[in-house]
């Protein structure tokens, strides 16, 4: 093709045609650059349908990855109203001054459930090798790159009232257990064991263990409701941004 084009301008040099010389060259020249643009726009074609494909991977891994975390969030937020709810069960009964008045299988079993500690850790391998990669960059979507780079901090700000109230029970409340309670998957087997003396149950410490353990739990349900919603709307939203289409 090259030796055809030469060929040609040797010939209108030869007949001595300038002015055809001179229309011919910048026909040539324009063919050279629509050559060069349809060449460009093949290769941005090429990287673009690239990146859109790394783009379809990554969002799906992205999807599994949250769905696992909604899974596990709302497991964790089961323990804790079941715990709330237990405690709530208990508050009633005080002041106990005598243990025939009150339905001690009843408060066995809210004891049990009370001692129930849970904390939300999410799986954050895709969103941080994101966060900390150029991949990060194939994310398209300006909303879904907004919720992945504050979702560190929406955990953290969730994970404060659940950490204190877990601290709380591990330092104070269950040392206070160990010494009053037993362990067992039956909440009623520590009721017949005769190791135990029940008293404590009349006692104005247990009111305030099962009071201690209410404002912890009570804080995560209620007084962090508003942390719950956020961590939940940031989970949802990722996982409807991050869903793969019907015709990927």
């Amino acid at each position: 093709m090259i030796k055809f084009f030469r060929h040609i301008r040797k010939s209108l040099l030869m007949e001595n045609k300038t002015g055809k010389y001179l229309k011919y060259a910048i026909g040539e020249i324009i063919l050279v650059m629509i050559g060069i643009l349809l060449a460009l726009q093949v290769n941005n074609w090429n990287e673009n349908r690239i990146s859109r494909t790394k783009e379809k991977l990554l969002l799906k891994e992205l999807h599994a990855e949250f769905l696992t975390n909604k899974a596990q969030l709302d497991s964790v937020l089961y323990f804790h109203k079941r715990s709330l709810k237990a405690v709530q069960n208990i508050m009633p009964m005080f002041p106990i001054n005598d243990l025939k008045t009150v339905n001690i299988d009843s408060l066995s079993k809210n004891i049990y459930y009370l001692g129930w500690t849970h904390t939300f850790n999410p799986s954050q391998g895709i969103t941080n090798s994101l966060l900390n990669s150029s991949s990060f960059d194939l994310i398209s979507n300006d909303t879904l790159r907004n919720l992945l780079i504050r979702w560190n901090d929406v955990v953290t700000d969730y994970q404060e009232e659940e950490m204190r109230a877990y601290n709380n029970y591990n330092n104070f409340l269950k040392p206070y257990e160990k010494k009053h309670m037993i362990y067992h998957d039956d909440y009623k087997q520590w009721l017949n064991d005769p190791r135990l003396d029940l008293d404590f149950l009349k006692t104005i410490e247990f009111e305030n263990y099962v009071r201690d353990r209410y404002n912890d739990v009570n804080d995560i349900v209620n007084n962090g409701a508003g942390e719950i919603e956020i961590v939940t709307n940031t989970i949802d939203k990722i996982i409807a941004l991050s869903k793969p289409k019907d015709n990927d």
